[in-house]
């Protein structure tokens, strides 16, 4: 892949052409992209866990994976900082920082995480909100960065809400499949409206996804396009495989264990689509915008008044 540098160095073309060719940043790599891939998988898992009301080991299992893929993904972070102990640095500017947000709250993220695991009154609906405050700041972290013209897209925002909260759907019924609460819901309640709930979310998921790449596919250049495609891909098989499995459980209902299976099958594709999103998003298609001067000046030529 070609520098900054080398891209310079090219020579005159047509009008508005001239200037540096977008190029792929070098800042952020695999190591951040696993904040957003953690982060929002966890957030979205400790959503969907409150929101069910289940109980018993299943409930305390969801609740600590979810805290630990946010923090995994912190992690992730940390280690990608040269001078890790300057980490504190990103809690001194709230007023402007989105990245500062995040870390300001993803300390009050794991007490109320704590909380409930203790079933503290009122942890789970801070945990609730909290999460849902973690995944926004994550969103807007990578649609503050202007340079770069598929993050700054305006969609971006809720597309990543749509991917974190339905991989962390699948995250939870492929656990809650070998559980009762697993069980196609034919009736109403909690886990009837969180059933329909995921399937909403991956049929916005894929509705987002393609408005999102078309809006995109308008402004940017041949290889930046390119690996937007590729992170399409993976959204979109992540998106309508598992809502496919889904609709086809209502339609023709299974038996145990293959209920298990089927759900299992359909929250790990989700999970995995939105991974793979996310990665390329973060490390293939965060290509900048790059400059252009349209008006040259050429030396020796009269100045016309």
């Amino acid at each position: 892949m070609s520098s900054p540098h080398d891209s310079a160095r090219g020579g005159m073309g047509a009008p508005g052409t001239f200037g540096a060719k977008p190029w792929q940043q070098q800042s952020w790599d695999a190591r951040a992209a696993g904040n957003f891939m953690g982060g929002g998988a966890g957030t979205g898992l400790l959503v969907f866990t409150v929101l069910s009301g289940v109980q018993g080991p299943l409930r305390i299992g969801l609740l600590l994976l979810g805290l630990g893929l946010v923090g995994l993904g912190l992690l992730c972070v940390w280690a990608e900082i040269g001078r890790p102990l300057r980490a504190l640095h990103v809690f001194f500017n709230p007023y402007t920082s989105w990245m500062s947000r995040e870390a300001a709250v993803a300390p009050l993220l794991f007490a109320s995480g704590l909380g409930a695991l203790l079933e503290v009154p009122g942890a789970a609906v801070a945990l609730l909100a909290l999460a849902l405050a973690f995944l926004y700041c994550q969103a807007r972290i990578l649609q503050a960065s202007k340079g770069i013209p598929a993050w700054r897209e305006p969609l971006t925002v809720p597309l990543l809400i749509a991917t974190g909260l339905a991989e962390g759907g699948g995250l939870f019924w492929a656990a809650a499949a070998w559980t009762d609460a697993g069980t196609p819901p034919a009736h109403a309640g909690a886990l009837a409206a969180l059933w329909w709930g995921w399937a909403a979310l991956l049929a916005a998921r894929f509705a987002l996804g393609i408005r999102w790449h078309r809006r995109l596919s308008r402004v940017l250049g041949t290889r930046a396009l390119a690996a937007v495609n590729r992170c399409g891909h993976g959204l979109n098989g992540g998106s309508l495989l598992p809502l496919a499995l889904l609709l086809g459980l209502l339609a023709a209902p299974l038996v145990s264990p293959w209920v298990a299976l089927v759900l299992t099958a359909a929250g790990l594709l989700a999970l995995a689509g939105g991974a793979a999103f996310k990665f390329m998003l973060i490390t293939r298609a965060a290509y900048n915008q790059g400059f252009a001067l349209p008006h040259l000046p050429v030396r020796g030529a009269r100045r016309r008044s």
